[in-house]
């Protein structure tokens, strides 16, 4: 959501066609009961950066280093999210997304990287190497992604594991165990469908939305 729009870049619903899914583009509504038990699967897109009240914090770094999605969004994907887990509906959230579940079960975020890591890597709009641990079947040890923001996870909530970092700490990836499917992305692999990494991601996702039912 941007101003007086809802918009999606056409990435999200091409990764989802091409891997075999049916894409349905939400927007905030009321029947969020409802809604969870039409979808199969929950893809959160990436998006601005969430206000800092719904982690606990105040603003701690320059005004102009943020720009903050509506409330109206984060209230209706909170609200989704809480819906989707008494199906257990597979879940993937990217850049924004995998920051809105890590708020969602209790964990931080950075509010802007350039200031409280000065030594980082660029991460606003680089391509970088992460490390990886082994997770749902893909065993390669390194990837190259794509990188466009400019927060990341601080404290990761209770419940899930980091399987992908980059060299200067960032966490890149995490995944719920004991769930049927939540994975975060804070790369965008959408924009990077061939990359092999990116579309084992989205061909797991895909794969457990199919089951669900």
């Amino acid at each position: 959501m941007d101003d007086d729009f809802f918009k999606l870049k056409h990435g999200y619903v091409s990764a989802i066609e091409n891997n075999g899914g049916i894409p349905i583009i939400l927007a905030p509504q009321k029947n969020i009961t409802e809604l969870a038990y039409k979808i199969d699967g929950l893809l959160i897109s990436g998006g601005s950066d969430i206000i800092p009240e719904y982690y606990g914090e105040s603003i701690s770094v320059p005004l102009e280093c943020l720009k903050f999605a509506k409330k109206e969004r984060t209230d209706f994907e909170l609200a989704l999210l809480k819906e989707c887990l008494k199906r257990e509906v597979p879940i993937f959230a990217i850049c924004y997304g995998m920051q809105l579940i890590n708020v969602a079960f209790g964990g931080s975020i950075y509010q802007d990287i350039s200031h409280t890591m000065p030594n980082a890597l660029e991460h606003k709009n680089n391509m970088h190497e992460i490390k990886l641990e082994p997770v749902l079947g893909f065993q390669a040890r390194t990837a190259t992604v794509n990188s466009s923001h400019h927060q990341a996870l601080k404290t990761v909530a209770n419940g899930f594991a980091v399987f992908a970092a980059s060299e200067d700490g960032i966490v890149e990836g995490i995944i719920k165990k004991d769930y049927t499917f939540m994975v975060g992305a804070q790369w965008h692999p959408e924009r990077i469908q061939d990359e092999a990494l990116s579309a084992s991601l989205f061909r797991s996702f895909i794969n457990k939305a199919q089951g669900i039912r």
